[in-house]
Parts: C-alpha cells; sequence; structure tokens
C-alpha cells in the first residue's frame, strides 16, 4: 500500500489529507490530524516545532511522499511568506519525497480522471478538500507498485 500525504498551505496553516492506493483501489486512512499551524511564524524553535510535528505524522502514519499544492508567487493569490517558509520546513525533512503540484496541474490529472466519488462522502472535512485533490492528481499520475 501506498500512503501519501496532500497538503495544502493556508496562511500560517498546512491543512492536511492522507490517501492510500493499494492494487488500483483509493483509500482515505484515517488521520488524528486535519491541519498543523505554526504558532509565531518568526521564531526559529516555532519552525522547528512545527517541522518536527509534521515529520511525526509522516512517520506515524508510514508515509514517505508529501504533495504539496503549489502556489503561486506573483498575482491575485500569491502565497505569503509564512507559506513559503511551512514549505521550505516540509521539503527540508529527512527521508521524505515532496513534490510540488501546481492548479493547472491538478486541474488537468481531475479532468483526465474523474474522481468517482464525491467529495462528501470521503468523511474529510471540506477545507481538506484542497489537499485531498492534490494527493488525488499525484497518485492518478504514478504507477502503483501492487500492480
Amino acid at each position: 500500500m501506498r500512503i501519501v500525504c496532500g497538503i495544502e498551505i493556508k496562511g500560517s496553516e498546512a491543512i492536511v489529507a492522507l490517501l492510500a492506493l493499494d492494487r488500483g483501489l483509493f483509500q482515505v486512512p484515517d488521520c488524528r490530524v486535519r491541519r498543523v499551524a505554526l504558532q509565531t511564524p518568526d521564531s526559529a524553535h516555532n519552525l522547528r516545532y512545527f517541522q518536527r510535528t509534521v515529520a511525526k505524522l509522516l512517520a506515524d502514519y508510514k508515509t514517505a511522499e508529501v504533495v504539496i499544492r503549489e502556489r503561486p508567487t506573483k498575482g491575485k493569490f500569491a502565497g505569503g511568506a509564512v507559506g513559503f517558509k511551512l514549505e521550505a520546513c516540509i521539503q527540508l525533512i529527512n527521508d521524505i519525497e515532496v513534490t510540488l503540484l501546481s492548479s493547472s496541474q491538478i486541474k488537468q490529472r481531475l479532468k483526465r480522471q474523474p474522481l468517482t466519488v464525491p467529495f462528501t462522502e470521503t468523511g474529510l472535512k471540506g477545507f481538506q478538500q484542497g489537499a485531498f485533490e492534490t494527493a488525488y492528481a499525484f497518485l492518478c499520475d504514478q504507477p502503483d507498485p501492487a500492480e
């Protein structure tokens, strides 16, 4: 079974959704955490705590792959400095493979391979939809090692 952690960064939080692929079937594993927040972005101690928290979450669920919804650097929907700090903290976690997917890549993959079940039936909260779609779009484009 291959478990991927989809992350969407909004403000000073990383919204998390786990998605597993096993022999062509998608599963949404239960996860104790829906979001990980950074308390004070100007403190190195808090950044390290955020990084350790995400690393512990990934280790607990045996997840070695993270896919982050990429935020634009310019324009109306540009990401803020704190969001880019969070992204860097996640990318620097040891033994974790991190992939960034742009919104257009996600949209293309979802168009090519739409969800077969409505999002509301996944058991996730509405604010996790972006993270879930990011993980789903990533797994749709990857070979299943169990096959």
